[in-house]
């Protein structure tokens, strides 16, 4: 279930996405993509905007080599 969320005057669409989704490579284009016209808006953005923060499949798990 995706997530709305409204812009305080100062925000940064990096600075939203980066909190929401704990830094999770690949986000900020699926925000983009979901809210077409966003980026018009230009880095800081307006006050009121509601950004929709749609759900991302969850990361794969890097597999680690242990050498000892």
């Amino acid at each position: 279930m995706s997530v709305i969320y409204r812009t305080k005057q100062g925000d940064v669409l990096d600075a939203i996405v980066f909190k929401h989704y704990a830094g999770q490579t690949g986000a900020l284009e699926q925000v983009l993509i979901a809210n077409r016209g966003l980026a018009a808006s230009g880095a800081v953005l307006p006050a009121g905007i509601a950004v929709t923060l749609p759900d991302l499949p969850k990361p794969k798990s890097k597999e680690s080599v242990r050498l000892w």
